[in-house]
């Protein structure tokens, strides 16, 4: 007798589809006749093709539609993103976003069991309504509040084990247009999403330089959408070297993979970092390092704690809460993060 059929829906962003992924090791481990897919946005659907525990990839564009509403293309691809959710013909959704959005895609696959958290504990409380069945976060952190929802599914067999990454199974591909196999590097990433999560450029620089001097370890920058300039500023004034191109998902698996320790804010790469093994050190402001850093490695968060702090709110410019940082703070807790990998000379 074949498994359920269960899709999860977590379309964004990087960070969030990372911390959603011990929520597909744990289904796995549980349930290995399950069929399981994954609703995620065009741009980040690279990140989980060709995961081995995944028996679907359901690209969604929707951060695409909404400005295209009067285009037919537009309707095409969302008459085809419906096909694709009813040709996979789920039984049970977890909706692991809690918003109107991951609410009415799984109202569309019309599942009878549609899981995710409880009013009070999703980002848009309303959107509760759309759900079959309820529970409470339980934990500090997202993943485990991700991982609750398995919990009160009933959908973890005893004895299932304990919830990883699974970074392993993240599809990598070589880069060829930056570090070279065998070099040892740093990897940082000046930039995030949010404006106000940017701790400043000449600290990085000053954070590079320092650790170059502490360790001989060289840096790359990275960069994404909208970036490169930021990189290259820093890379200029720390005397460090900028990636030439904006690489895929699966190359930035390989590169974060390769690289000695990973530095920057609270973004993505660096929880794809964490993921992987990497040693990580990621400078926050605005979000709490319990609910949103690096998982069961609070150590590799800098944070400075205000009466303001971790307001959640974006911001057109970087605060207090990461301005009273301090270039050396950063410096070390990269030296300790090393020291601990057994990378420091």
């Amino acid at each position: 007798m074949s498994g359920p059929r269960i899709l999860i829906v977590r379309t964004s962003a990087m960070g969030d589809i990372v911390h959603a992924l011990p929520v597909l090791d744990r289904l796995r481990q549980s349930l290995p006749d399950a069929r399981i897919g994954w609703v995620v946005e065009q741009v980040f659907a690279p990140l989980l093709e060709g995961h081995p525990d995944l028996d679907a990839v359901i690209p969604v564009g929707l951060r695409s539609w909404r400005h295209r509403l009067f285009s037919p293309n537009a309707w095409r691809e969302f008459g085809g993103f419906l096909r694709d959710l009813s040709d996979f013909s789920a039984d049970i959704v977890l909706d692991l976003m809690g918003s109107h959005k991951a609410g009415l895609i799984g109202a569309c696959t019309l599942a009878d069991r549609r899981l995710g958290l409880t009013y009070g504990d999703r980002r848009e409380p309303s959107s509760a309504m759309w759900l079959s069945e309820t529970t409470s976060a339980r934990g500090d952190h997202a993943v485990d509040h991700m991982l609750s929802v398995l919990e009160a599914g009933q959908l973890l067999r005893r004895g299932s084990g304990v919830a990883h990454f699974g970074g392993d199974k993240l599809p990598a591909q070589p880069w060829t247009r930056g570090p070279r196999e065998g070099d040892v590097f740093a990897l940082l990433h000046p930039r995030t999403a949010w404006k106000n999560k940017n701790y400043p450029l000449e600290s990085w620089s000053q954070v590079v330089r320092s650790v170059r001097d502490e360790t001989g370890l060289e840096t790359w920058v990275a960069w994404g959408p909208g970036e490169e300039s930021a990189a290259r500023e820093v890379a200029e004034a720390s005397g460090s070297r900028v990636l030439e191109e904006l690489a895929t998902f699966p190359q930035l698996v390989a590169l974060s993979r390769s690289a000695r320790i990973v530095l920057g804010g609270d973004t993505g790469p660096i929880h794809l970092a964490h993921a992987l093994g990497t040693p990580v050190v990621c400078v926050m402001g605005p979000t709490d390092p319990e609910r949103n850093g690096p998982y069961q490695a609070l150590a590799s968060s800098v944070s400075h704690r205000l009466p303001c702090s971790f307001c959640y709110q974006r911001l057109d410019e970087t605060k207090a809460c990461l301005l009273n940082i301090s270039p050396q703070r950063v410096v070390d807790k990269a030296l300790e993060a090393l020291s601990c990998a057994g990378e420091s000379r």
